[in-house]
């Protein structure tokens, strides 16, 4: 497959969306997780945003591909796309997450899991879930800037006399 839009490699193009749409999704996903007139208002935007996130990703590592076999594989450059092999299973666990906060509060399972095996279990299931839920939007958060700082040196770095 071609990955340019009229001589434009698309990876640039869509390394913005990417930069955008996954600590959007990542916010979204915290806030409907922590805070309920967040999780009202977002309601289903939140699951979906998380689902757009790996397809995105995958393209955007694709073109990624399409391009490193087009430009000159400095060391600036190499780092940059071993960085970028990370996000695909960040991604994946970001939507796993949004839609774990989403489920969670749409039919109240702590109050379930309270009603089967009692108030401490309920409790501690919801501290793990928030827990594994914060990790995911931690983790890609992170790794989104680790990956847009290897990608902005490899364009960047030595070009303005640093």
């Amino acid at each position: 497959m071609n990955y340019e839009l009229d001589g434009l490699p698309l990876h640039i193009l869509l390394v913005h969306a990417v930069v955008v749409t996954l600590p959007v999704a990542s916010l979204c996903t915290a806030a409907t997780m922590l805070w309920p007139a967040a999780r009202r208002r977002l309601g289903l935007a939140t699951p979906l945003l998380g689902l757009l996130s790996p397809a995105l990703v995958f393209v955007t590592q694709r073109a990624g591909e399409w391009l490193l076999l087009r430009v000159a594989p400095t060391p600036a450059v190499l780092a940059h796309a071993n960085d970028g092999r990370t996000l695909l299973p960040w991604a994946w666990a970001l939507f796993g997450a949004s839609l774990a906060a989403w489920l969670w509060h749409r039919y109240p399972l702590r109050q379930r899991i309270a009603e089967r095996l009692g108030r401490g279990w309920g409790l501690a299931a919801s501290m793990l879930v928030t827990a594994a839920v914060l990790f995911a939007c931690t983790g890609v958060l992170a790794d989104v800037a680790i990956i847009g700082e290897a990608g902005s040196r490899a364009v960047w770095g030595g070009l303005l006399g640093s």
